[in-house]
Parts: structure tokens; C-alpha cells; sequence
């Protein structure tokens, strides 16, 4: 009589091995000098240079149940490029260049195809900011997820002279606010919007047209997260603090990089918000509060730099704006569009 294996379990270690080749094909495709042993093994080694004062800068996220869009639409390479930008905008904030990335991928079922495509946003995501994608974990994990549903999570490791550390705590009123576009919903609110459109029990709306868009609804919702990297490295010495617009919104976002003194007050009108918010708004019956409560509604990211740097900051980057001014805090309110 047999006995039980691994792959009666569910799990194929050939397949596993197999995948993890390809892997590390694509992850080799990111590296350069300061990636150590990129043979593979149990840990990544990555050589720091170049600094005087080098402060390492770190985050990690997920882009959420943006996720079943992508599924059940079967287009991958956008949510892989997702997940480096919103994790290498996080460290952004911080005035970071980003080092090095990592990933984690967990699933019931290895989609040769799917994986690939997967990998390859992620390859195209750190290629875009001169990242190294230098390890991570693919697992498979039958009976903890269900058909074709899996898990992504990144890591981003980013350095900052300590000089340069973005000091939040110099912002004062009289400086400004400059906005700086947003390419739709991103990589939040996306629980919201498949409620709004019932997209889990009806995943043929992904097809449909609404008034407003100029994409099919499913092409709307994965346009990929804006990476800011780029566009702000330049910038980076004129400004006082950066806030990245995700789950929370304005309110829930721009507080934490202000001293308690002072409160941003955002023009309202001041910046083009995508047609894909009217949209959803309009079809789910969502309130302005809880839209700016969930979504970025239109800023990807927030700058606040002093009156005299703003001519610069906006010849620099071409789509960004002013949208308000950081005022004395009355009250407990820290943030108001007006």
C-alpha cells in the first residue's frame, strides 16, 4: 500500500522548483554590482556604498483585493508593477531612494502563465526605479486558498543620507500644498468598488462601458498605481514632507506627516479628479465624505514645500499643482477642503 505524499497533499514540489527557476531568471534581470551571490539561497545579500550617513528606509503592503479584478480579468503584469509603486512611494516619503525589493506569493494552484506574467510587472516595476529584486517566497498552500485565489505582499528596503531625511516637523503655515495626479482608484478602495458594481456575483460589468470612461470599466480599474519615484527624486531637497494618498484618503493621510500646530486646507476644485470617481460614486450612491475617506480621489501624492520653491517644484513636474496651503490648526480638524 502507498503512503501518503506532499503531492497527494496537493502541493508539487516539481512544479514548485520549476517556478522558482523562472524566478529567478526575471529577478536576475533587476540586478547589478551591489547584488551579492544572485545564485539564490536563503536570504539576498546586497552591498551598501556610497553614503556618508546612510539611514535605512522600510515598508511593506499589498495591493489588496485589487487583486480578483485582476483574476477574474486573467491581467497580472499591472498588479506586479502595483506592488513595487506602492511600496516604493511609501518610502518615498521619507526622501528614499529605494535598494532593494522582495516578494511573497501564496497560492492554492501554480498558473505557469499567470506567475510569468506576474513576475514580469514586478521585474518592469523595479526596472522602472533601479531596484534590485533580489529574493522573496513562493508557496503553495492547498486548502488555505481556493481555486485560482492567491497572495502578494511586498518589501521595500530604501536608503536616505540622514541629512536628508524629509523633517515634517519644519512644516509651518504659509507653506503650500502641491498635488501631484493620481492615475485613477490605484491599489485602494477596492472593496468598496466591487460592492458598488457587485462585481464578485457579476463579473461580466467588468466589460461594460460606463458614461465618463473612455476604458471598459475592468481596463479602468487596473490602471496601474503611479510610481512617484521618478517624477520626485529631483525635487526631493525643496520639500518638507510627502504624503502618499492611499487607503484613508486626504484625511486620513496627510495628518500624519503635519506638526500639531498647523492643519492643511485643500482648495476644493483645485485638481482634475479622474472620471472613474463620478463614476463610482454616481453608480454606488457613495457619499463625498466616505469618497474622500476611501479613495485619493485625484492626488497620488502630496508635497508641502515653502512659498519660495514652488515656481521650481512646478517647472519640474509638469502635471502637479498647487492645492492648498498649510494654516495655524484651530480645533481638532487637521485637515478641510474648502
Amino acid at each position: 500500500m502507498s503512503g501518503k505524499t506532499y503531492f497527494s497533499s496537493g502541493v508539487d514540489l516539481d512544479d514548485m522548483d520549476g517556478l522558482k527557476d523562472r524566478i529567478k531568471a526575471f529577478s536576475a534581470m533587476t540586478h547589478g554590482p551591489e547584488v551579492l551571490e544572485s545564485s539564490g539561497g536563503f536570504a539576498g545579500l546586497y552591498q551598501l556604498f556610497g553614503y556618508k550617513e546612510p539611514v535605512l528606509v522600510a515598508s511593506a503592503d499589498g495591493v489588496g483585493t485589487k487583486m480578483k479584478i485582476a483574476a477574474q480579468l486573467g491581467h497580472f503584469e499591472s498588479v506586479g508593477q502595483d506592488l513595487v509603486s506602492l511600496n516604493v512611494n511609501d518610502i518615498l516619503t521619507k526622501g528614499a531612494k529605494p535598494l532593494f525589493f522582495l516578494d511573497y506569493i501564496s497560492f492554492s494552484n501554480p498558473d505557469e502563465q499567470r506567475m510569468e506574467t506576474l513576475m514580469r510587472g514586478i521585474v518592469w516595476g523595479c526596472r522602472e526605479v533601479g531596484c534590485a529584486l533580489i529574493g522573496g517566497e513562493t508557496a503553495q498552500m492547498p486548502g488555505l486558498y481556493t481555486g485560482d485565489d492567491f497572495d502578494l505582499a511586498g518589501f521595500v528596503v530604501g536608503v536616505a543620507e540622514r541629512a536628508a531625511v524629509l523633517d515634517t516637523n519644519s512644516i509651518q503655515p504659509g507653506d503650500t500644498l502641491i498635488g501631484i495626479p493620481s492615475s485613477g482608484v490605484h491599489t485602494n478602495g477596492f472593496s468598496l468598488v466591487r460592492s458598488v458594481f457587485n462585481i464578485d456575483e457579476n463579473p461580466s460589468v467588468l466589460f461594460q462601458q460606463f458614461d465618463g470612461l473612455t476604458h471598459q470599466l475592468g481596463e479602468e480599474l487596473l490602471i496601474r498605481h503611479r510610481c512617484y519615484y521618478p517624477l520626485l527624486a529631483p525635487v526631493l531637497p525643496m520639500l518638507k514632507g510627502l504624503s502618499h494618498i492611499t487607503g484613508g484618503g486626504l484625511p486620513g493621510k496627510v495628518p500624519g506627516i503635519l506638526p500639531d500646530t498647523v492643519a492643511a486646507e485643500f482648495n476644493h476644485g483645485s485638481w482634475l479628479v479622474p472620471a472613474i470617481f463620478p463614476v463610482i460614486q454616481r453608480v454606488g450612491n457613495v457619499s463625498d465624505e466616505e469618497m474622500y475617506r476611501v479613495f485619493n480621489m485625484g492626488l497620488g501624492m502630496v508635497a508641502v514645500c515653502d512659498e519660495e520653491s514652488v515656481a521650481t517644484i512646478l517647472d519640474t513636474l509638469p502635471d502637479a499643482q498647487v492645492v492648498g496651503s498649510i494654516v495655524s490648526r484651530v480645533g481638532q480638524e487637521q485637515i478641510r477642503i474648502i
